[in-house]
């Protein structure tokens, strides 16, 4: 038996290797400057982007922003899967300011909560990104906006001083109580993530290795779970535009950018598994989002010739649990095993680890753990119970297994995203025909869960679904519209007038049963 492999970020004796000075962007491009960082499919053909190549694109754009803003300033970055959008955040975090992911699928309303919230007057995004924003912040046109720029001295600009506890990126959640909340990390974060994804890829570094996922940039799992860990470890990662996922496209991208590890959410591989695709050759599957069960990881088995890998996390703190079938087997219904550096249990109320079922929660001092919610004292207060870090899921230790109960709160689980009902809801209350409404996710078998909306409509006023769908596309994020929508008299509710939300999730279950039968 080979020896195992060292873990990236961790020192041999099993603690956090974190310097004092630290900057993400230096630590993404320490690479050799000829070694290939990125695999570009986004034009005509492959080409591929060196790390010198990065690095001179990141410094152009740095100098650019050293015009236009301080340490400390949050600056949008609204593109797809890009080297650009590589650049964008190298360039942002090299000057010493906070770079703040925003997707393409989000609309006006959207768009709007996050930018504001952030107090990000700038932008980096494109042509199509600009017209999304509208007059919300000033955007800053890429690579064209640096077409008029003095040619760059042959001296690198110095990286900022900053250190693994300085701000470096804002990531808004998807919302689930309220309005999304900004998860505010530190230059550490990269660092956190770089054991669970190397585990959750049977050791992410070996010869050939090259990296890619369907999942946007914009998000955790595409920045922090792909690309900037497959930067900061040497190994090429493949961008690649797809509007919509589909089983074709995903084998020409994995053909034409020689990919040989993936990160899929679970909503893709039921749609790889729908449509019979098999992709051999792939030395390694990770997923997270939520559970595959035995079935879907018995499928992985013959489609790819391997085992899929499992991991857990969330926004607020991110690759803390996986699995490793080059290193233990899997148990169907479990998540993996805590990821080496990460401490995560299931404690009762009082903050003790149990034994039984209690909520999944994280210690502090892991590095992928946010800073705090962005402005937000009391939420972040309330996130947390003594040393540990709440979830909000539910789960029971298995020896050194966890296995996964559910979700505590009312989040929505659709085609990989995680959508926020409460800002629906807000969305669908600004119409002038609507009353009242409860947003929950109905069981899918594709999707996991869709979106449903239960509306009471004003007296006299008239709306139909389809309108009202609509209403929500032009607003929020395409992905997060309510595919189905149930005109009621009247909705379940509190003494104090909230929408209770269990019983509208019982009612469309239920429903669900019904259908199936």
């Amino acid at each position: 038996m080979q020896p195992r492999p060292p873990i990236p970020g961790l020192r041999p004796d099993g603690g956090w290797d974190i310097p004092d000075r630290l900057n993400m962007a230096a630590q993404c491009l320490a690479q050799p400057r000829e070694r290939v960082a990125i695999m570009d499919l986004t034009g005509e053909g492959r080409r591929d982007v060196t790390f010198g190549e990065l690095s001179a694109m990141a410094d152009a754009l740095a100098r650019h922003l050293l015009r236009r803003v301080a340490p400390g300033d949050r600056v949008g970055v609204l593109l797809s899967q890009s080297p650009w959008t590589a650049a964008a955040h190298l360039a942002i975090w090299k000057i010493g300011a906070i770079s703040v992911p925003l997707f393409k699928l989000f609309k006006h309303d959207a768009l709007q909560s996050r930018v504001g919230d952030a107090g990000a007057k700038l932008v980096l995004t494109d042509e199509e990104g600009a017209a999304l924003l509208g007059d919300l912040a000033t955007p800053l046109i890429l690579p064209e906006a640096l077409e008029g720029d003095e040619p760059p001295p042959d001296e690198p600009l110095p990286f900022a001083d900053t250190g693994p506890e300085d701000p470096a990126v804002l990531i808004y959640t998807s919302g689930t109580t309220g309005r999304p909340k900004g998860a505010l990390h530190g230059h550490r974060v990269l660092t956190g993530h770089l054991p669970g994804v190397a585990i959750s890829h049977d050791h992410l570094g070996r010869p050939g290795d090259c990296l890619w996922t369907p999942a946007d940039w914009a998000w955790i799992g595409g920045l922090f779970d792909v690309l900037m860990p497959g930067l900061a470890l040497g190994v090429p990662v493949v961008a690649a535009r797809i509007p919509k996922f589909s089983p074709e496209e995903c084998v020409n991208i994995i053909r034409e950018g020689t990919v040989r590890n993936v990160f899929f959410p679970p909503t893709a591989l039921r749609m790889l598994k729908a449509a019979g695709t098999r992709l051999p050759g792939l030395r390694s599957v990770a997923s997270g989002g939520e559970p595959l069960g035995a079935e879907m990881l018995e499928w992985g088995r013959g489609a790819f010739g391997l085992t899929i890998n499992e991991f857990y996390g969330q926004t607020e703190c991110n690759m803390v649990v996986s699995s490793c079938a080059a290193d233990f087997p899997p148990r169907p219904g479990c998540i993996g095993k805590p990821v080496p550096g990460h401490e995560v249990e299931v404690i009762d109320a009082e903050g003790r680890p149990t034994a039984g079922e209690g909520d999944i929660a994280i210690r502090r001092g892991s590095p992928s753990m946010m800073l705090e919610y962005w402005r937000n004292p009391q939420a972040t207060a309330e996130k947390f119970r003594g040393d540990w870090m709440l979830t909000g899921d539910r789960g029971i230790r298995e020896g050194d297994y966890l296995r996964f109960i559910g979700r505590e709160d009312d989040v929505i689980t659709s085609a990989g995203y995680r959508i926020g009902p409460a800002e629906i809801e807000d969305c669908l209350l600004t119409h002038p025909a609507v009353a009242t409404v409860g947003v929950v996710g109905k069981p899918d078998p594709l999707r996991t869960e869709i979106v449903k909306a239960y509306v009471v409509l004003k007296p006299g006023a008239g709306a139909g679904a389809e309108e009202l769908r609509e209403y929500v596309k032009k607003r929020l994020a395409s992905y997060s519209y309510p595919r189905e929508i149930e005109f009621v008299d009247a909705l379940p509710m509190t003494v104090t007038g909230k929408v209770i939300r269990k019983e509208l999730k019982r009612r469309a279950a239920a429903e669900t049963e019904a259908e199936r039968r």
